[in-house]
Protein backbone atom coordinates (compact mmCIF):
# COMPACT_ATOMS: atom_id res chain seq x y z
CA UNK A 1 0.00 0.00 0.00
CA UNK A 2 1.69 3.35 -1.10
CA UNK A 3 2.52 5.90 1.40
CA UNK A 4 -0.43 8.29 0.38
CA UNK A 5 -3.15 5.55 0.49
CA UNK A 6 -1.88 5.18 3.87
CA UNK A 7 -2.51 8.48 5.00
CA UNK A 8 -5.65 9.16 2.84
CA UNK A 9 -7.06 6.44 5.20
CA UNK A 10 -5.62 7.41 8.54
CA UNK A 11 -7.37 11.23 7.69
CA UNK A 12 -10.69 9.43 6.97
CA UNK A 13 -10.63 7.40 10.14
CA UNK A 14 -9.54 10.49 11.61
CA UNK A 15 -12.42 12.26 10.48
CA UNK A 16 -14.83 9.34 11.10
CA UNK A 17 -13.57 8.53 15.02
CA UNK A 18 -13.75 12.26 15.41
CA UNK A 19 -17.43 12.48 14.89
CA UNK A 20 -17.94 9.19 16.76
CA UNK A 21 -16.08 10.65 19.12
CA UNK A 22 -18.04 13.44 20.12
CA UNK A 23 -21.49 12.25 19.58
CA UNK A 24 -20.86 9.31 21.72
CA UNK A 25 -19.20 11.11 24.27
CA UNK A 26 -21.89 13.95 24.50
CA UNK A 27 -24.32 10.87 24.97
CA UNK A 28 -22.32 9.52 27.63
CA UNK A 29 -22.87 12.74 29.36
CA UNK A 30 -26.53 12.77 28.79
CA UNK A 31 -26.64 9.31 30.58
CA UNK A 32 -24.46 10.26 33.20
CA UNK A 33 -26.98 13.03 34.08
CA UNK A 34 -29.97 11.24 33.72
CA UNK A 35 -29.03 8.08 35.65
CA UNK A 36 -27.65 10.78 38.39
CA UNK A 37 -30.77 12.49 38.46
CA UNK A 38 -32.88 9.22 38.72
CA UNK A 39 -30.91 8.28 41.70
CA UNK A 40 -31.16 11.54 43.48
CA UNK A 41 -35.26 11.15 43.04
CA UNK A 42 -35.72 13.51 40.38
CA UNK A 43 -36.35 13.58 36.91
CA UNK A 44 -33.26 15.00 35.47
CA UNK A 45 -32.49 16.86 32.17
CA UNK A 46 -33.45 14.74 28.82
CA UNK A 47 -30.42 12.89 26.80
CA UNK A 48 -30.30 15.44 24.50
CA UNK A 49 -29.80 18.13 26.35
CA UNK A 50 -25.63 18.24 26.24
CA UNK A 51 -25.94 18.18 22.53
CA UNK A 52 -28.28 21.77 22.92
CA UNK A 53 -25.55 22.93 25.84
CA UNK A 54 -22.85 22.37 22.80
CA UNK A 55 -24.79 24.36 20.51
CA UNK A 56 -25.85 27.66 22.66
CA UNK A 57 -22.11 27.75 23.31
CA UNK A 58 -21.29 27.85 19.98
CA UNK A 59 -23.75 30.29 18.67
CA UNK A 60 -22.00 32.62 21.83
CA UNK A 61 -19.20 34.77 21.94
CA UNK A 62 -15.95 33.77 23.42
CA UNK A 63 -14.60 36.88 26.11
CA UNK A 64 -11.27 37.12 26.27
CA UNK A 65 -10.37 38.52 29.95
CA UNK A 66 -8.05 41.42 30.12
CA UNK A 67 -6.03 40.08 31.98
CA UNK A 68 -5.54 36.42 30.25
CA UNK A 69 -2.73 35.86 28.05
CA UNK A 70 -4.96 35.32 24.51
CA UNK A 71 -3.04 32.97 21.92
CA UNK A 72 -2.97 30.81 25.48
CA UNK A 73 -6.74 31.29 26.24
CA UNK A 74 -7.76 30.37 22.71
CA UNK A 75 -5.25 27.66 22.21
CA UNK A 76 -6.22 25.46 25.12
CA UNK A 77 -9.31 23.93 24.49
CA UNK A 78 -8.41 23.29 20.80
CA UNK A 79 -5.40 21.54 22.29
CA UNK A 80 -7.96 19.45 24.76
CA UNK A 81 -10.38 18.26 22.60
CA UNK A 82 -8.03 17.36 19.54
CA UNK A 83 -5.76 15.20 21.96
CA UNK A 84 -8.74 13.59 23.50
CA UNK A 85 -9.44 12.76 19.75
CA UNK A 86 -6.31 11.87 19.25
CA UNK A 87 -6.18 8.78 21.65
CA UNK A 88 -9.30 7.26 20.51
CA UNK A 89 -7.48 6.51 17.31
CA UNK A 90 -5.75 4.43 19.45
CA UNK A 91 -8.52 2.33 21.61
CA UNK A 92 -10.19 -0.36 20.04
CA UNK A 93 -14.20 -0.12 19.77
CA UNK A 94 -15.62 -3.15 19.66
CA UNK A 95 -14.53 -5.74 17.08
CA UNK A 96 -12.85 -2.66 14.89
CA UNK A 97 -9.30 -2.13 15.77
CA UNK A 98 -7.58 1.10 16.08
CA UNK A 99 -6.44 2.83 12.93
CA UNK A 100 -3.57 3.98 14.90
CA UNK A 101 -2.84 0.94 16.54
CA UNK A 102 0.10 -0.62 15.36
CA UNK A 103 1.75 2.94 15.87
CA UNK A 104 1.63 3.06 19.77
CA UNK A 105 0.75 1.20 22.48
CA UNK A 106 -0.59 1.20 26.58
CA UNK A 107 2.50 3.91 27.77
CA UNK A 108 2.08 6.22 24.73
CA UNK A 109 -1.90 6.32 25.65
CA UNK A 110 -1.14 7.05 29.74
CA UNK A 111 0.94 9.81 28.33
CA UNK A 112 -1.47 11.48 25.79
CA UNK A 113 -4.48 11.27 28.81
CA UNK A 114 -2.00 13.66 30.21
CA UNK A 115 -2.34 16.44 26.93
CA UNK A 116 -6.29 16.67 28.19
CA UNK A 117 -5.23 17.76 31.42
CA UNK A 118 -1.74 20.05 30.42
CA UNK A 119 -4.28 22.10 28.34
CA UNK A 120 -6.61 22.79 31.13
CA UNK A 121 -3.40 23.89 33.56
CA UNK A 122 -2.32 26.17 30.65
CA UNK A 123 -5.76 27.22 30.44
CA UNK A 124 -6.38 28.20 33.68
CA UNK A 125 -2.87 30.00 33.90
CA UNK A 126 -3.49 31.72 31.05
CA UNK A 127 -7.18 33.11 32.36
CA UNK A 128 -5.13 35.80 34.72
CA UNK A 129 -8.12 34.96 37.10
CA UNK A 130 -7.08 33.86 40.74
CA UNK A 131 -9.92 31.25 40.64
CA UNK A 132 -8.37 29.37 37.81
CA UNK A 133 -4.60 30.11 39.04
CA UNK A 134 -6.15 28.11 41.76
CA UNK A 135 -8.00 25.46 40.03
CA UNK A 136 -4.44 25.09 37.42
CA UNK A 137 -2.66 24.07 40.74
CA UNK A 138 -5.14 21.53 41.94
CA UNK A 139 -5.19 20.25 38.77
CA UNK A 140 -1.50 19.45 38.59
CA UNK A 141 -1.32 18.26 41.73
CA UNK A 142 -4.14 15.81 41.37
CA UNK A 143 -2.78 14.40 37.62
CA UNK A 144 0.54 13.97 39.58
CA UNK A 145 -1.62 11.84 42.43
CA UNK A 146 -2.95 9.48 40.19
CA UNK A 147 0.05 8.75 37.09
CA UNK A 148 1.80 6.36 39.62
CA UNK A 149 -1.09 4.36 40.19
CA UNK A 150 -2.17 4.05 36.30
CA UNK A 151 1.38 3.43 35.79
CA UNK A 152 1.07 0.54 38.25
CA UNK A 153 -2.24 -0.78 36.23
CA UNK A 154 -0.24 -0.38 32.99
CA UNK A 155 2.64 -2.22 33.70
CA UNK A 156 1.11 -5.27 35.96
CA UNK A 157 -1.33 -5.74 32.95
CA UNK A 158 1.72 -5.77 30.32
CA UNK A 159 3.88 -7.74 32.25
CA UNK A 160 1.67 -10.55 32.77
CA UNK A 161 1.04 -10.78 29.52
CA UNK A 162 4.40 -10.78 28.64
CA UNK A 163 5.12 -13.53 31.33
CA UNK A 164 2.53 -15.71 29.45
CA UNK A 165 4.53 -15.74 26.01
CA UNK A 166 2.47 -13.12 24.26
CA UNK A 167 4.16 -10.66 21.58
CA UNK A 168 4.04 -6.97 22.16
CA UNK A 169 2.27 -7.07 25.86
CA UNK A 170 1.59 -3.65 25.44
CA UNK A 171 -0.13 -2.73 22.38
CA UNK A 172 -3.61 -2.77 22.76
CA UNK A 173 -4.17 -4.83 20.01
CA UNK A 174 -3.07 -7.37 22.25
CA UNK A 175 -4.72 -7.13 25.14
CA UNK A 176 -8.15 -7.10 23.42
CA UNK A 177 -7.06 -9.80 21.53
CA UNK A 178 -5.80 -11.80 24.66
CA UNK A 179 -8.21 -10.96 27.66
CA UNK A 180 -5.88 -10.77 31.20
CA UNK A 181 -8.59 -13.13 32.61
CA UNK A 182 -7.60 -16.40 30.64
CA UNK A 183 -3.84 -16.51 31.57
CA UNK A 184 -3.89 -16.39 35.09
CA UNK A 185 -4.96 -18.32 37.95
CA UNK A 186 -6.91 -17.87 40.56
CA UNK A 187 -4.12 -15.58 42.43
CA UNK A 188 -4.05 -13.45 39.25
CA UNK A 189 -7.53 -13.13 39.26
CA UNK A 190 -7.63 -11.38 42.60
CA UNK A 191 -4.53 -9.35 41.92
CA UNK A 192 -6.99 -8.21 38.28
CA UNK A 193 -9.63 -7.45 40.51
CA UNK A 194 -7.28 -4.62 43.03
CA UNK A 195 -6.17 -3.11 39.58
CA UNK A 196 -9.64 -3.12 38.58
CA UNK A 197 -10.53 -1.34 41.26
CA UNK A 198 -7.50 0.92 41.17
CA UNK A 199 -8.66 1.80 37.34
CA UNK A 200 -12.25 2.70 38.32
CA UNK A 201 -10.93 5.10 41.28
CA UNK A 202 -8.20 6.68 38.58
CA UNK A 203 -11.19 7.72 36.16
CA UNK A 204 -13.08 10.15 38.20
CA UNK A 205 -10.11 12.52 38.62
CA UNK A 206 -9.21 12.07 34.71
CA UNK A 207 -12.57 13.28 34.41
CA UNK A 208 -12.16 16.24 36.84
CA UNK A 209 -15.73 14.52 38.75
CA UNK A 210 -16.62 14.35 41.95
CA UNK A 211 -14.77 13.49 44.58
CA UNK A 212 -12.09 14.31 42.94
CA UNK A 213 -12.87 17.98 41.41
CA UNK A 214 -10.77 20.29 43.57
CA UNK A 215 -9.60 22.02 40.42
CA UNK A 216 -13.08 23.08 39.27
CA UNK A 217 -14.66 22.75 42.70
CA UNK A 218 -17.84 25.54 42.26
CA UNK A 219 -18.47 25.78 46.03
CA UNK A 220 -15.22 26.84 46.42
CA UNK A 221 -13.45 28.30 43.28
CA UNK A 222 -16.75 29.34 40.75
CA UNK A 223 -16.05 26.95 38.38
CA UNK A 224 -12.03 27.01 38.78
CA UNK A 225 -10.00 26.22 35.91
CA UNK A 226 -12.86 27.40 33.39
CA UNK A 227 -14.35 30.30 35.15
CA UNK A 228 -13.55 33.16 32.66
CA UNK A 229 -14.21 30.42 29.42
CA UNK A 230 -17.72 31.08 27.74
CA UNK A 231 -18.75 30.60 23.97
CA UNK A 232 -17.25 28.52 21.67
CA UNK A 233 -14.44 27.92 24.03
CA UNK A 234 -16.15 26.73 26.68
CA UNK A 235 -17.96 24.23 24.28
CA UNK A 236 -14.82 22.80 23.47
CA UNK A 237 -13.72 22.17 26.60
CA UNK A 238 -17.34 20.37 27.28
CA UNK A 239 -16.75 18.43 23.70
CA UNK A 240 -13.55 17.30 25.41
CA UNK A 241 -14.72 15.64 28.48
CA UNK A 242 -17.28 14.44 26.88
CA UNK A 243 -14.86 12.38 24.25
CA UNK A 244 -12.72 11.56 27.42
CA UNK A 245 -15.39 9.92 29.60
CA UNK A 246 -15.66 7.68 25.80
CA UNK A 247 -12.01 7.41 25.99
CA UNK A 248 -11.75 6.26 29.87
CA UNK A 249 -14.78 3.91 29.28
CA UNK A 250 -13.27 2.33 25.99
CA UNK A 251 -9.63 2.01 27.96
CA UNK A 252 -11.17 0.20 30.88
CA UNK A 253 -13.31 -1.86 28.72
CA UNK A 254 -10.16 -2.77 26.04
CA UNK A 255 -7.96 -3.65 29.31
CA UNK A 256 -10.36 -5.78 31.16
CA UNK A 257 -13.45 -6.71 29.10
CA UNK A 258 -12.35 -7.02 25.72
CA UNK A 259 -15.02 -9.61 24.69
CA UNK A 260 -16.89 -9.31 22.05
CA UNK A 261 -20.18 -10.96 21.03
CA UNK A 262 -18.80 -12.54 17.45
CA UNK A 263 -16.40 -14.36 19.55
CA UNK A 264 -18.93 -16.54 20.93
CA UNK A 265 -22.26 -16.32 18.87
CA UNK A 266 -21.71 -16.90 15.15
CA UNK A 267 -22.76 -14.50 12.39
CA UNK A 268 -22.24 -12.49 9.49
CA UNK A 269 -20.02 -9.80 9.36
CA UNK A 270 -22.48 -7.29 8.46
CA UNK A 271 -24.35 -8.08 11.50
CA UNK A 272 -21.59 -8.69 13.73
CA UNK A 273 -19.80 -5.07 13.40
CA UNK A 274 -22.72 -3.45 14.60
CA UNK A 275 -23.93 -5.74 17.46
CA UNK A 276 -19.75 -5.96 18.53
CA UNK A 277 -20.01 -1.60 18.64
CA UNK A 278 -23.43 -1.65 20.56
CA UNK A 279 -22.27 -4.37 23.26
CA UNK A 280 -18.94 -2.53 23.80
CA UNK A 281 -20.97 0.85 24.20
CA UNK A 282 -23.71 -0.92 27.00
CA UNK A 283 -19.94 -2.00 28.43
CA UNK A 284 -18.36 1.86 28.58
CA UNK A 285 -21.75 3.04 29.74
CA UNK A 286 -21.62 0.41 32.71
CA UNK A 287 -17.84 1.09 33.24
CA UNK A 288 -18.95 5.16 33.69
CA UNK A 289 -22.12 4.31 35.70
CA UNK A 290 -19.77 2.30 38.49
CA UNK A 291 -16.47 4.17 38.68
CA UNK A 292 -18.11 8.02 37.69
CA UNK A 293 -22.18 8.31 38.29
CA UNK A 294 -22.24 6.30 41.06
CA UNK A 295 -19.49 7.94 42.78
CA UNK A 296 -20.36 11.33 42.26
CA UNK A 297 -23.75 10.71 43.71
CA UNK A 298 -22.35 8.40 47.02
CA UNK A 299 -19.98 10.59 48.04
CA UNK A 300 -18.41 14.18 48.90
CA UNK A 301 -15.58 16.30 47.23
CA UNK A 302 -12.15 15.35 49.00
CA UNK A 303 -9.94 18.28 50.06
CA UNK A 304 -6.96 19.09 47.81
CA UNK A 305 -4.76 18.05 50.58
CA UNK A 306 -6.56 14.56 50.83
CA UNK A 307 -6.11 13.78 46.88
CA UNK A 308 -2.05 12.84 47.30
CA UNK A 309 -2.46 10.47 50.08
CA UNK A 310 -5.73 8.98 48.74
CA UNK A 311 -3.81 7.99 45.62
CA UNK A 312 0.42 7.63 46.91
CA UNK A 313 -0.59 5.60 49.68
CA UNK A 314 -3.99 3.91 49.60
CA UNK A 315 -4.31 3.16 45.82
CA UNK A 316 -0.74 2.48 45.36
CA UNK A 317 -0.71 0.03 47.89
CA UNK A 318 -3.37 -1.75 46.68
CA UNK A 319 -1.74 -1.58 43.24
CA UNK A 320 0.93 -2.76 44.12
CA UNK A 321 -0.41 -5.86 46.06
CA UNK A 322 -2.06 -6.41 43.19
CA UNK A 323 0.76 -6.64 41.20
CA UNK A 324 2.50 -8.71 43.64
CA UNK A 325 -0.32 -11.01 43.38
CA UNK A 326 0.07 -11.15 39.46
CA UNK A 327 3.94 -11.93 40.03
CA UNK A 328 3.05 -15.06 42.69
CA UNK A 329 0.45 -16.44 40.02
CA UNK A 330 3.41 -17.11 37.64
CA UNK A 331 5.70 -18.52 40.14
CA UNK A 332 2.75 -20.43 42.17
CA UNK A 333 0.31 -21.75 39.59
CA UNK A 334 -2.71 -23.17 41.18
CA UNK A 335 -4.66 -26.35 39.54
CA UNK A 336 -2.32 -26.18 36.83
CA UNK A 337 -4.15 -23.00 35.58
CA UNK A 338 -1.97 -19.72 34.96
CA UNK A 339 0.78 -19.62 33.07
Amino acid sequence: MSTALTAAMIIGWTVVISVYGILVGLFLLGIDRKLAAHMQARIGPPLRQPFRDVRKLLIKESVIPANAIPWMFNLAPIMALASSLVILLYLPAGSVMPPLGSYGDLILVMYLLTVPALALVAGGFASGSPYATVGAQREMVTMIAYEFPLAIVVVAVAWRLGAAGLAEPFTLTTIASNPIWSVVGPLGILGILLLLFISAAITPAELSRIPFDTQEAETELAGGLLVEYSGRNLAMFYLSQGVKSLVMGALVVAIFFPWNISTFVAMPATVALPVDLLFFLAKVILVLFFSVTLVRVAMARFRISQVIPVYWTYLSVIGLVGLLLLMADTVIPLAGVGA
